[in-house]
């Protein structure tokens, strides 16, 4: 796992051989170094604050999501870019250290993506995204990673990469019989195209309510996004609001699930782990509703931790603390 150098958590050297069996899940996404900082309230326009601490780890959403579906016990593999630099050795380290297939992260010149978020009392973070090498994955590596969306695997994506990426990795996806998942963060508006090809949508109230042009202010609010967006197109829909719980849409009708109360330290990666740990639970067998349960769990056991990778649980853990929230 990560060793923590004062305040400061690098990723170890890759570790022994991986033998990569079919994936579960592919996730074509993104890789970044996060360099977060801890302060009591965010800056005003013009102010400098101190920062109590720094912490740089393994993130990206893409690997995020990844690394959440592994140590759930799914079986992963990576698709994306990293810059030559340290950063980039490093991640993609951190990747074969949670057992994740990482043949397909392959380099660019130039700088690996850097996020930038600084964490305030309330658990609340702020991010400044810069892509780096991200914005270098195409559509021909989508193409050349396509074998791997067979009949049967899930593929999992997000928008911190080019969305005509995205667009023609759903498309080949869809062309093998693999089911698509789509977490629409950071938003940007999505092609008529895209639509048709999604299976599952997991996006969280911001998220839903630009997509839909409409306000989501409570539950009720979400139920009707949430029924919106499943007649575009996916058969599963998942509206995410943090402490009010999850609504979602699916063949069955629109139904919500509360969220577990916890102390939140950093809510970093928290939609990440609940997407990851619910497409791993989905590959496993599990009903929407036990995955979606899973998904729950596990953000709520992450963002009583700092970080991102560094806060994501195994499956052991989410047992562990399952039998201590008694869920």
């Amino acid at each position: 796992m990560l060793k923590a150098v004062g305040e400061l958590a690098l990723a170890p050297a890759p570790g022994a051989l991986i033998v990569h069996d079919a994936p579960q899940v592919v996730v074509l996404g993104s890789l970044n170094m996060d360099v977060a900082v801890r302060v009591p309230r965010a800056p005003a326009a013009g102010e400098t604050l101190q920062a109590r601490s720094l912490l740089a780890s393994p993130g990206g959403k893409g690997a995020n999501q990844a690394v959440a579906c592994a140590r759930q016990g799914a079986r992963v593999c990576m698709v994306g870019k990293v810059g030559e630099d340290e950063h980039g050795a490093l991640l993609r380290a951190a990747l074969h250290a949670d057992g994740i297939d990482a043949r397909h992260v392959s380099t660019q010149a130039g700088n690996t993506g850097t996020a930038f978020i600084v964490v305030d009392d309330q658990a609340q973070n702020r991010i400044v995204l810069l892509p780096g090498a991200n914005a270098a994955l195409c559509a021909e590596d989508a193409e050349v990673a396509s074998s791997l969306f067979a009949a049967g695997p899930m593929l999992l994506l997000q928008l911190e990469v080019p969305m005509a990426t995205v667009a023609r990795a759903a498309q080949l996806a869809r062309e093998r019989g693999c089911r698509v998942v789509l977490n629409p963060s950071p938003m940007q508006p999505l092609p008529a195209s895209l639509w048709p090809l999604l299976d599952i949508l997991i996006a969280n109230a911001g998220e839903a309510q630009a997509l839909c042009a409409c306000p989501i202010t409570n539950v009720a609010d979400a139920r009707q996004a949430a029924m919106a967006l499943r007649r575009r197109g996916p058969g599963l829909v998942l509206i995410t609001l943090g402490a009010e719980g999850v609504v979602v849409a699916d063949g069955q009708g629109c139904r919500h699930f509360d969220a577990l109360a916890v102390q939140a330290i950093d809510t970093t990666a928290a939609g990440d782990t609940f997407t990851g740990a619910l497409c791993a639970a989905l590959v496993a067998g599990a009903s929407t509703d036990e995955a979606i349960q899973t998904g729950i769990l596990a953000a709520a056991l992450c963002v009583t931790r700092a970080g991102a990778q560094v806060s994501i649980p195994n499956a052991r853990e989410l047992v562990a603390f399952k039998k201590r929230v008694a869920v």
